[in-house]
This record gives structure tokens, sequence and C-alpha cells, in this order.
């Protein structure tokens, strides 16, 4: 019973951020800003820091409102250049709800940054890459790609 009841949980909690992700906007379909000349940079290897939520005021905006809007399943966001989105997962996140996660997250990205395609970097509470999310706009598919261990 009590397995049953943290499947529907599990379940539930998905599709809220699913729902949630899919139909808010952050930035109320504002126009992204111009990037700056010399954006920081996420490194190749996956390595993580903390960082602010955006290097521009809409990636700033959708940072704070992923992170707000996740109630404790994200313990950090960051927005890099309009195309990034990185998140540190809280230790409440199973493995296998990451994907899913990732998913929603990047159905929300696309709604706020469109017509581009976009990366969505998913760390582990100990701030290791787990898994990389591309979404590609021309054919509207998602790869996932787990980080190598």
């Amino acid at each position: 019973m009590v397995s049953l009841l943290q499947q529907i949980r599990k379940g539930l909690t998905a599709l809220i951020l699913v729902l949630v992700l899919s139909v808010a906007t952050a930035c109320g379909g504002a126009p992204a800003a111009q990037r700056p000349a010399n954006p920081p940079a996420i490194a190749s290897s996956g390595s993580y820091a903390q960082l602010e939520r955006g290097n521009t005021p809409a990636g700033q905006d959708f940072g704070s409102w992923a992170l707000q809007t996740a109630k404790g399943l994200i313990q950090d966001a960051y927005v890099r250049d309009n195309n990034k989105l990185g998140v540190v997962i809280s230790p409440q996140v199973r493995p296998n709800e990451v994907k899913t996660l990732a998913k929603s997250l990047a159905q929300g990205f696309h709604k706020n940054f469109p017509n581009q395609d976009l990366t969505v970097l998913m760390y582990a509470p100990d701030k290791q890459l787990i898994l990389t999310a591309k979404y590609d706009q021309q054919s509207n598919q998602i790869e996932y790609k787990a980080a190598q261990g």
C-alpha cells in the first residue's frame, strides 16, 4: 500500500511540474534580452560552480522562476545565453524521475526562449552532471544523454 502511494505521489508530482512548467511563463513572452559581449562560460566538462541565476535579465527571471516553481525539487538553477539551463536537483528527486523533470524543464524553457535549440543540464545534489537534455528546434525533439561517470 505504501509503495502504491509513493508511486502515485511521484506521478502526481511529475504531472504537476509538467503542467506548471508548460502553462506558466516566467517572462510574459517578452523578447529575449541582448546577450552580453563576454558571457560567463559553462564548463564543457560538466563541472558546476555557484553562479547567478542568469547572465541576462530574461535568463535571471527564468532561473529564479524555475527554482520557485519546482517547489523543492530543484536546489539551484541558472540560465546562460538564453539557451542553456542548468539545474541542481534536490535529494528528494529519485533517479527514475530525473528524465521527466528534465523534459518538463526543457518544455518550459522552450516556451520562454522559443525558436532556438536549447540545452538542459541536470546536476545531482553533489553538483555532478548526471543528464544532458538537448531540445532541437527543427525536429521539436529532446535528446537525452547520461553523463559519463
